[in-house]
């Protein structure tokens, strides 16, 4: 098995539109709640490609499927004094595909493209606290959990 791992384009949004169906049946949303696709692919098109982007992905692509796997993330600003940080909203990779040493390749990805950014000083993400695959994955890459924020969110009627 051969993958690469490459910024999103502009004739993947219907791939990672695909793909992003499967990461909510992953997460447990289920049926009736699933975005229709031809919204989906107009939202993922937006995000990625809109003026500005508000978003970034690297995609997983497998050579016999298709993508396979993304990383997406934003920059926000501030982080530590006026630098800014590469927020990583969504690491994904098939079930298939996993403990191939695939999510350590994206971190890696990560850590690269936000060290080439000038002025970005961090690279930050969360998980839940009941995802022990993903904790335990971060832990095995010697990144230690954060207790010092308590996450928020307020909806604004667009979902």
């Amino acid at each position: 098995m051969t993958v690469t791992i490459r910024p999103a384009e502009k004739s993947d949004v219907r791939a990672v539109a695909e793909l992003i169906e499967e990461i909510e049946r992953f997460y447990g949303t289920a049926d009736a709640d699933i975005q229709p696709f031809e919204e989906r692919q107009t939202q993922v098109e937006e995000a990625l490609f809109g003026s500005p982007p508000l978003a970034s992905a690297l995609l997983v692509e497998d050579e016999d499927d298709g993508v396979v796997g993304l990383a997406a993330y934003s920059f926000l600003w501030p982080s530590a004094g006026s630098t800014h940080s590469l927020f990583l909203k969504e690491l994904y990779v098939r079930d298939t595909l996993r403990r191939q040493g695939i999510g350590v390749r994206l971190m890696d990805e990560l850590r690269a493209v936000a060290s080439a950014r000038p002025g970005c000083s961090r690279v930050e993400w969360m998980t839940d606290r009941d995802n022990p695959d993903a904790r335990a994955f971060y832990g095995a890459l010697g990144f230690a959990e954060f207790d010092g924020k308590v996450v928020y969110r307020m909806k604004t009627g667009a979902e």
